[in-house]
């Protein structure tokens, strides 16, 4: 009876197999494919890594010695094969900084460009957002620096991006945009302050007022603006003057005679 079972058992077992064994089969094959192309992954991480990192130390060797042409060939590989690693960006930031240590501003701008597009929202983006802002104030393109920087969401670099803002808004000759600016970025943490409070008052101080907020000072009202050639009357409190006895109007009438005895 004992053996009748064992013989069911083992028919059973062999009926199960023969119904799924290629699914067994196929499942452990594609675990195994899984491991190997995890750890190939893996590998190649690593590879693109260590790659990556050697390039991004030549570039900074070569940066810190000043050296740019010695900077920019590991750099444009760096770019180029390894675009999306983290140390393309830092090379961008430092590549930036040498193209303007060499007066090649528009290649800073370039390469700051560079680590927007690659990382919109990344926290080096908005160091690369800061740096571009100034150069593009440094070459008279206020608008693209509002275009660059309006509307940004709140970071450690909020009262940096309001100055440069209001240094902007000067330049575009929008002085009551300005002033929000500058007041904007005078609400800086005073613990860890960003930006210097002292000039930023200056800057306020110094934007021009608005001709129409102006009002009239006594002097201008009390002036009367009279046509060429009529003799303003004088107040009534006005001392009645001679002419012909006042010395600055004397040497003005001879003044005015000597060139027509010459020409005589």
């Amino acid at each position: 009876m004992e053996d009748l079972t064992e013989k069911e058992q083992l028919d059973a077992l062999r009926a199960w197999w023969a119904e799924n064994g290629s699914y067994v089969i196929g499942g452990v094959v594609v675990g195994m494919l899984i491991i190997f192309g995890w750890n190939r992954w893996q590998a190649t991480i690593e590879n693109t890594e260590v790659a990556a990192s050697s390039l991004f130390e030549d570039v900074m060797d070569a940066a810190g010695r000043g050296n740019l042409d010695a900077a920019e060939e590991p750099a444009n590989e760096l770019f180029i094969s390894y675009n999306d690693s983290p140390y393309a960006a830092q090379a961008r930031l430092a590549m930036a900084r040498l193209y303007m240590d060499n007066g090649r501003d528009q290649d800073a701008a370039d390469v700051l460009r560079g680590v927007i597009d690659a990382d919109p929202n990344g926290e080096l983006t908005l160091i690369a957002r800061l740096r571009l802002a100034k150069i593009l104030l440094y070459q008279g393109k206020a608008q693209e620096v509002v275009d660059l920087i309006s509307d940004l969401p709140e970071s450690a670099f909020a009262a940096r991006f309001s100055e440069l803002l209001g240094d902007a808004y000067v330049e575009l000759e929008d002085y009551e945009a300005a002033e929000a600016a500058y007041i904007a970025a005078l609400d800086d943490n005073p613990q860890t302050p960003t930006v210097d409070v002292s000039l930023l008052q200056l800057k306020i101080n110094d934007l021009p007022a608005d001709p129409g907020d102006t009002a009239a000072s006594p002097e201008t009202e009390a002036t009367e603006v009279t046509a060429p050639g009529e003799v303003a009357e004088p107040g009534e409190d006005a001392e009645p003057t001679d002419m012909a006895d006042d010395p600055a109007t004397t040497g003005t009438a001879e003044a005015e005679e000597a060139p027509e005895a010459e020409e005589r």
